[in-house]
């Protein structure tokens, strides 16, 4: 902990992986896929690692989130339903993470990383034009509580690619644009990152200068993600980040199962 403190190339890393992983993420989600190897790799225990990764993801999707707002690409009262069921979902998710071994999560994290990247490498969103929002009837209400649940729960305990899987699903459960899934991908993955990061405060798995300062990266990364993403659209960088995730992963997984 000592040398992430006071080496100059661990911080340079941490600002340079917070600026990119904050634009990412705001362009097609994601970013946790690359915040968490790289505090791995600076030798954060996993559970702090997770927590310190929930307090830096607050800035990055609450500034995506109140920038997709204000652009009026997402409608919170639409939404309540989701924003519940991700809200009980994040916090269950992140008591149950907090209970389990330490030398367990270390073998599963490069494990999770890896199957999200090679899960976002081969997944191709259709490309959808539809702005309306679907009606609000019993079966999206039950399409919210389920989607809202499964992710807060998966965002709760560990949590990498959680904005894309709200994306790509958003998409494709409600047939809805991926401007209009990316508003609401970032809502609920800041009311995720929100919830969890007080189970994690209560469990002491937070250290404050590294995700104050990762996470003040991350909104500034997102804040030009956002901007970018709805001017240019949201593939252009999609190959060179999932390749650096890919070698990240694989690079965490050598070590945690066969050095």
């Amino acid at each position: 902990m000592t040398e992430v403190l006071f080496d100059p190339s661990n911080w340079a890393l941490i600002i340079g992986v917070g600026l990119f992983a904050g634009f990412i993420d705001a362009v097609v989600g994601g970013g946790g896929m690359l915040t968490v190897p790289t505090l791995l790799s600076l030798g954060l225990p996993p559970h702090l690692t997770l927590g310190t990764n929930k307090l830096s993801a607050c800035f990055a999707s609450g500034t995506a989130a109140y920038t997709y707002f204000k652009k009026q690409l997402f409608t919170p009262k639409f939404w309540l339903q989701s924003f519940y069921s991700t809200l009980i979902g994040a916090l269950l998710g992140a008591i149950f993470i907090n209970l389990i071994a330490n030398q367990w999560l270390e073998k599963a994290l490069p494990l999770i990383i890896l199957g999200v990247a090679l899960y976002s490498l081969f997944n191709r969103m259709a490309d959808i034009d539809n702005c309306q929002l679907p009606e609000n009837n019993l079966s999206f209400r039950i399409k919210q509580n389920l989607q809202g649940f499964i992710l807060g729960f998966y965002d709760g305990s560990s949590g990498p690619g959680t904005g894309a899987f709200w994306v790509i699903s958003t998409m494709r459960l409600y047939r809805l644009n991926i401007l209009l899934a990316s508003g609401v991908a970032k809502s609920m993955n800041f009311t995720s990152n929100i919830a969890s990061l007080f189970v994690f405060l209560y469990f002491g798995q937070v250290n404050w200068l590294i995700g104050l300062t990762m996470g003040s990266c991350l909104m500034l990364g997102a804040y030009i993600g956002a901007h970018s993403a709805i001017h240019f659209g949201a593939k252009f960088i999609r190959p060179v980040f999932i390749s650096i995730v890919l070698i990240m992963a694989i690079n965490l997984g050598y070590h945690a199962w066969l050095s």
